[in-house]
């Protein structure tokens, strides 16, 4: 299961990063890493930096995606894009967190986006 699981995520995040830059934005990191965690896409949108989080399922059966992204998810991102800040020393942007949900459709290929752009402020 642990294995569908990370296929899934990998697929939506390929697809959102492709939707991302469709959209006109430039991606600076992915799945960037550190002690606290990883955030999914980092990108750039004019003068805002975007610390982006992919979550991607088959169906709403068990809520909307976003909804997986809990106040504590969201405290550790922050967190985690103030590492990013100062590593890349990018203190001269604004920032914000977006979320991408992913719904992938069982029977074909197809999916279906939804971008929250501005998701949570911490």
């Amino acid at each position: 299961m642990q294995c569908f699981n990370k296929e899934t995520g990998n697929l939506g995040e390929k697809i959102s990063e492709n939707f991302l830059i469709e959209s006109g934005y430039t991606i600076l990191d992915k799945n960037f890493r550190c002690k606290i965690g990883e955030i999914d896409i980092i990108a750039k949108d004019g003068n805002y930096i975007c610390f982006v989080e992919v979550k991607t399922r088959y169906g709403d059966l068990f809520g909307s995606p976003c909804e997986s992204v809990t106040y504590s998810k969201q405290q550790k991102i922050s967190k985690v894009a103030q590492m990013y800040i100062m590593k890349k020393r990018l203190f001269k942007f604004f920032f914000r967190f977006d979320v991408i949900e992913v719904i992938l459709n069982k029977e074909d290929d197809s999916f279906s986006i939804k971008f929250i752009k501005n998701a949570f402020q911490t």
